[in-house]
């Protein structure tokens, strides 16, 4: 999985990706196997966005996000001896490591993450080694295929939520990422995602390979409400398994331009980082953002940590991909102030981007200001939502189709699977630019540059060497 060093043309910090993107949703929050097998069937018909090199074989990535197969789970994990709890009072966290024959690199990685488990209050359930079959596989799939285990991690009695118990999750996957992966233990070691209410399958496949390669997914006992699917295709980029999408909440079609601004803001503002909600995990987590991750990887890890710090997934998105505020002359004072208020806190991660990303519970796909990156999505009459980079990746008959759309620049759809509605742009936001009184706090905090006395200009010392240091 890893990259070469920079040379030449090349710089790794300068990796980009355009692909394919897609989502599933039953929008009343109704699980079924048949919205995994449509997202399934869609991501098989984003085939040609994704890429592959010189082997036909061998995809840049192709990956599938599903709500935790409760069901399922618990049927596999009953056979091994593991004995889960209720849905929510447990999670699950796929981990990749190095296939390198070297049994005892897997067992003191596991043992590493077990200790964190237990260190952070949480009870270790059991590993289940993921059923994978590489038949298919190119030579250069294989060559850096790892071994897949998943972790099943029992909620403490103490934890009476289930988003207390994701920050806790990401706290145990922060820690053992950087005792094992950044220490160098096993530079391969990855978690694709670790959470009570979502599972990612990803990896260096093609869309076809997905299904083929995790028997998993072939399983008729695997129901989601909310699946999104993702075809990769690495452009300047050299494609690997970690690097496949979806990552834990977001999938991406196109570029963050402004990547190492963000990244040097963020890496800037964690010195100043204060939160009751994290309290003494805060310095367990750093950093925030990981810059050896591609610029979606990297906005997935800021939209992580901005979500699980008290905001919204749409309130997140608001702040991360503005519209375009400044010059808009119909835009609500209500709206105008929240985003001027929040780009003090956050610069925009611009760039031409189609990104659909959830929780497990609410679905949402934004455009950039510019839009970019093409999206239409299908609204059927069983209530039934299918959105993707293009029309026409799910067979529907015609009579099923309540109505169509686009995702227009700058604007958000959002799914609520727990209300049971899609709700529209205007009263999201609407309802977000309401929560606090940004134009107040504004009126009485901002200061601004041309309200500053004049002071007179201090003269540059006569010595080179203090000009040189200032």
């Amino acid at each position: 999985m890893s990259y070469p060093r920079k040379q030449g043309l090349y710089d790794p910090r300068k990796e980009r990706d355009a692909c394919g993107i897609g989502f599933v949703v039953n929008i009343k929050g109704k699980k079924s196997n048949q919205i995994m097998r449509m997202a399934l069937e869609s991501l098989v018909c984003l085939d040609h966005r994704g890429a592959r090199g010189a082997e036909d074989n061998t995809g840049d990535g192709a990956g599938i996000l599903l709500q935790i197969p409760h069901k399922f789970f618990a049927s596999a994990c009953e056979g091994i001896g593991i004995d889960l709890p209720k849905p929510g009072d447990y999670g699950v966290g796929m981990v990749f490591m190095s296939d390198t024959g070297d049994r005892e690199l897997r067992t003191r990685c596991r043992r590493i993450f077990e200790e964190n488990v237990r260190e952070e209050g949480q009870i270790v359930l059991g590993w289940r080694k993921v059923p994978t079959d590489n038949f298919y596989l190119g030579p250069t799939a294989r060559a850096s295929e790892p071994v897949v285990w998943q972790i099943f991690i029992g909620r403490s009695p103490d934890i009476t939520d289930t988003l207390s118990f994701e920050r806790k999750l990401y706290v145990i996957r922060k820690r053992t990422a950087n005792a094992i992966r950044y220490s160098g233990i096993d530079p391969n070691f990855y978690i694709p995602s670790l959470s009570s209410r979502t599972i990612v399958y990803k990896g260096m496949l093609t869309p076809i390979q997905v299904e083929e390669f995790y028997p998993d997914l072939m399983d008729t006992r695997v129901e989601t409400a909310i699946a999104l699917v993702h075809s990769r295709f690495s452009t300047n980029t050299f494609p690997n398994w970690e690097r496949s999408h979806p990552y834990r909440y977001v999938m991406h079609n196109g570029e963050i331009n402004t990547l190492r601004g963000n990244l040097n803001w963020m890496k800037t503002r964690q010195a100043m980082l204060a939160s009751e909600l994290w309290g003494d995990d805060l310095q367990k987590i750093l950093p925030v953002l990981y810059e050896d991750g591609s610029d979606s990887a990297i906005f997935d890890n800021c939209l992580e940590f901005l979500s699980l710090s008290g905001r919204s997934l749409p309130h997140v998105a608001m702040m991360m991909i503005p519209e375009p505020w400044e010059n808009h002359e119909s835009m609500s004072p209500e709206k105008r102030a929240f985003y001027e208020y929040h780009s003090c806190l956050m610069e925009p991660w611009d760039g031409p981007a189609s990104i659909a990303f959830t929780d497990g519970t609410l679905v949402a796909a934004s455009l950039d200001r510019n839009g970019l990156r093409p999206s239409r999505y299908y609204v059927t009459k069983d209530d039934i939502i299918i959105l993707s980079s293009e029309a026409g990746v799910c067979e529907i008959e015609p009579e099923r189709i309540a109505y169509k759309g686009r995702l227009q620049p700058g604007r958000m759809l959002l799914i609520d699977t727990k209300k049971g509605r899609i709700i529209s742009d205007d009263e999201a936001k609407k309802q977000i630019a309401s929560e606090h009184p940004y134009r107040t706090w504004l009126d009485r905090h901002l200061m601004r540059l041309e309200s500053l006395p004049g002071v007179e200009a201090i003269a540059p010392p006569a010595d080179h060497d203090a000009v040189l240091t200032r």
